[in-house]
């Protein structure tokens, strides 16, 4: 077995990052998909679709909706450990797939003359028929996003343990935030030439690429598993249990890092749902151009979460980088929310978006290999799974908060839009504070963690490569 596990391919440098390559093929296309429509919340606002803030809000929201409610995230990280990586990735392209299409349906021109329309337009009317199914179709996309999140993770930690596991997981989400650059410039291109469903389409054909990514990555997963002999004749003790949960919930080091996730990319995924809307109002531009300014977002992460992942690699300090994380997520929407338009200049505007995508750099790329500091490998995949879902109950409130905020705080725009009143524009002060509220939250949080750390000793201001 040692001779099995000294040649195997994971000992291979290529073998490695072609995995990753992969993985992350797929991630770039579900990122694309997560944000597709952000840029047309002003085109989701008029005819054919009329959709209220709150409305906009909601589908954001939706789309962790099952996870959270129905708890798919946690039975997630549970298939992940009882059926094993490649199932697990196949069955999230599936829904992916599956829930992607619906939604795309959703926001077709023909859809207003199925049954389907009539029957969903039958009961609370203040919805449109077309956000309803959107939601629905969403929801199931978003249980598959959410599986292959914590499906990549485990399977990055399963190639890259003891070497240079930051670095790939830092490779793996400046790929994925490449997904979010692509959709911010290419959606509202795809927008002209048809429609809102026209780029909903193209996110799906993305969907399909990606499903092929994943497919031809579990080819790899079980060669591996064939040489190292992973997965057979494993000890009773070895295996996951559902009272391993348990002791992952009464994890003080779990418990902080799942408190700091949820604080802060309910601070980032609910703003990038807002920020073309966000900018086009405090800039007075047009919603295109907007939406080109917010594709500068992930260019910081892009950036430096490979070269974080090294540092963290070789010379550690993951606790401290999330409390670094924090200080610049609280900063940027403070910026956002106070500094006068007259000085909000568009140099302004794509500065603060970099610093917070540099924020987005440093958290995550701190967090995720933390995790398996902090729990066994046997219930790595629930371990993530029950982060997800937390996270994804802020994921789910937030968006919801976010469009209420911004209707009650702006009494009367939206009616000034929907009659197309020159210089009818949102203010959006107030659903930036909020956002910088959870970055102080995350703040302190991130000081409680490097306590928890200094009593436990996870090591997690320890470098990550073993000599």
């Amino acid at each position: 077995m040692t001779e099995k596990l000294r040649t195997s391919m994971r000992d291979s440098k290529t073998m490695r990052w072609i995995a990753l390559l992969l993985i992350s093929s797929t991630m770039f296309f579900a990122y694309f998909f997560v944000d597709v429509v952000a840029p047309l919340k002003t085109l989701l606002e008029q005819d054919p679709y009329f959709w209220s803030n709150e409305t906009f809000g909601m589908l954001g929201g939706s789309e962790f909706f099952l996870n959270v409610f129905a708890g798919f995230l946690i039975l997630s990280g549970i298939i992940l450990d009882k059926m094993g990586i490649r199932f697990t990735l196949r069955l999230s392209a599936i829904l992916m797939l599956a829930g992607g299409t619906i939604k795309w349906f959703a926001l077709t021109p023909g859809f207003a003359d199925t049954s389907i329309f009539t029957f969903l337009d039958s009961f609370i009317v203040s919805v449109p028929p077309s956000a309803k199914l959107a939601f629905f179709g969403f929801a199931i996309f978003g249980v598959g996003v959410e599986m292959a999140g914590i499906t990549v993770s485990k399977t990055i930690v399963k190639w890259f343990k003891g070497k240079e596991l930051a670095l790939a997981m830092g490779l793996e989400m400046a790929l994925a935030r490449l997904g979010v650059f692509a959709v911010f410039q290419l959606s509202p291109v795809f927008a002209k030439t048809g429609g809102v469903s026209n780029s909903v389409f193209f996110g799906v054909l993305f969907l399909i690429v990606g499903f092929i990514t994943f497919f031809i990555y579990t080819f790899m997963d079980k060669a591996l598993d064939k040489q190292t002999g992973e997965g057979r004749d494993m000890d009773p003790e070895d295996e996951f249990k559902i009272s391993d949960l348990g002791k992952i919930i009464t994890n003080p080091g779990f418990l902080a890092i799942a408190g700091l996730c949820v604080l802060f990319y309910s601070a980032i995924f609910p703003f990038q749902k807002f920020a073309t809307d966000m900018l086009s109002s405090k800039l007075s531009i047009d919603a295109a151009i907007a939406s080109k300014y917010v594709s500068f977002f992930p260019i910081g992460a892009m950036v430096l979460t490979p070269f974080i992942g090294a540092f963290l690699d070789f010379k550690g300090k993951g606790a401290t980088m999330m409390m670094y994380g924090a200080i610049l997520l609280t900063v940027s929407h403070l910026i956002f929310a106070l500094v006068p338009d007259a000085a909000f200049t568009p140099f302004v505007a794509i500065a603060t978006i970099v610093i917070l995508g540099v924020a987005f750099s440093l958290v995550p790329a701190s967090m995720w290999p933390s995790l398996p500091k902090i729990v066994e490998d046997r219930y790595l995949g629930s371990a993530y799974g029950l982060i997800f879902y937390i996270q994804n109950i802020g994921l789910l409130l937030v968006p919801m908060l976010i469009g209420y905020a911004l209707s009650v705080s702006n009494p009367g725009v939206a009616a000034d839009i929907h009659n197309n009143v020159a210089g009818a524009r949102y203010d959006y002060t107030v659903p930036e504070l909020i956002f910088a509220g959870f970055g102080v939250a995350a703040f302190f949080l991130a000081i409680v963690l490097k306590r928890i750390d200094k009593k436990k000793g996870y090591g997690l201001d320890l470098a990550n490569k073993q000599s």
